[in-house]
């Protein structure tokens, strides 16, 4: 039974108890007989799903709908149409609306149930999609939270690994995957000492020692999950440093060796951080950064990466406009 109540709005007492009747013994239930109390309702219970009838004493069922739409409150409650008014006109004028779905009265109680049941399963899929991108929100910004990077700095590389995965030519469902990963590539950061990442100079050879193990840290962190995300996403965590001549870490690989989405986020990450200001160096522009992919393409980098990475160039550029805006916001507001 879901965590809020389902809302049945109809003027007339007998489909009210029609309706009761066939959900009852599953959903808690909580009932409106015009469009004002409809909306007041949805306030007031914030339900999980409407049924909605067309033809109400005050306000009609789509004024309702597209009232609930309009507010941030309740544009997200799925509605369905429940009506006698079942002609072609009338579902499109419900779709055009809002509704998630439109039943024709009199109503058959398998179908009630059944389009019911799949629209509360939709919406505890999104609420779950939703809790989920917020745990990899999380691991992402707890990487760098004690680093000299900004939370931007993830999402903005994230966006370049996205782009670059496809002009390569990956599936889109494999690219929406590859950005959420690439954001938590750093997670392992969380495990290193604040004097090393926060430092201004150069790391020494034993402090760059224990900043190699933040691979290591962060394939540990992220394999404790089956889910594909983090399955990408510590394999991204622990080869990200490794470089096509084999001379990255921590495990040496080279060439094809080194998994194609570590290899792409390589790209992504040195051309963010070679643009971003560090306490130790300026932010290089963009054209120097590019300069620099093409210069260590078949050493650091996939030279095939790379090539097509430096024909991107435009709407890479238009990303680092967009993410650096964004950076500046915070501080332009403050009074």
């Amino acid at each position: 039974m879901p965590n809020h109540p389902i809302l049945i709005v109809d003027d007339e007492p007998t489909n009210l108890a029609l309706l009761q009747q066939i959900l009852e013994p599953e959903y808690r239930l909580v009932f409106a007989r015009n469009g004002q109390d409809a909306l007041s309702a949805a306030h007031r219970h914030h339900p999980s799903l409407v049924l909605l009838d067309i033809q109400l004493p005050d306000i009609d069922g789509y004024e309702v709908c597209r009232t609930l739409k309009a507010s941030p409150l309740t544009e997200n409650i799925p509605v369905i149409f429940v009506s006698v008014l079942s002609d072609t006109g009338n579902e499109s004028a419900g779709f055009s609306a809002g509704c998630v779905d439109y039943l024709s009265k009199p109503v058959v109680p398998e179908i009630v149930r059944a389009r019911v049941r799949t629209h509360l399963s939709l919406v505890q899929a999104k609420q779950l999609e939703k809790s989920y991108r917020e745990a990899i929100f999380m691991l992402g910004e707890a990487g760098h939270f004690n680093d000299t990077d900004t939370g931007v700095h993830i999402w903005r590389m994230a966006a370049y690994s996205k782009l670059l995965a496809q002009a390569l030519g990956w599936p889109r469902q494999e690219v929406e995957l590859l950005e959420l990963a690439a954001a938590m590539h750093d997670t392992g950061k969380i495990g290193i000492p604040n004097a090393i990442l926060c430092k201004s100079d150069k790391l020494t050879a034993e402090e760059w020692k224990i900043m190699f193990t933040h691979c290591q840290i962060g394939y540990d962190i992220l394999s404790k999950s089956e889910a594909p995300v983090f399955k990408l996403a510590a394999q991204v965590a622990l080869y990200h440093h490794e470089k096509w001549d084999g001379s990255g870490y921590p495990r040496g690989l080279s060439g094809t060796d080194i998994p194609e989405a570590a290899r792409i986020v390589a790209i992504a990450d040195v051309f963010d951080a070679l643009t971003l200001p560090r306490p130790y160096k300026a932010a290089w522009s963009a054209e120097e950064a590019f300069a620099y992919i093409e210069k260590n393409a078949g050493h650091h980098f996939d030279p095939r990466m790379a090539e097509r990475f430096l024909q991107i160039k435009t709407p890479l550029k238009a990303i680092k406009a967009e993410w650096d805006q964004k950076e500046t916001l915070p501080a332009s507001s403050e009074t």
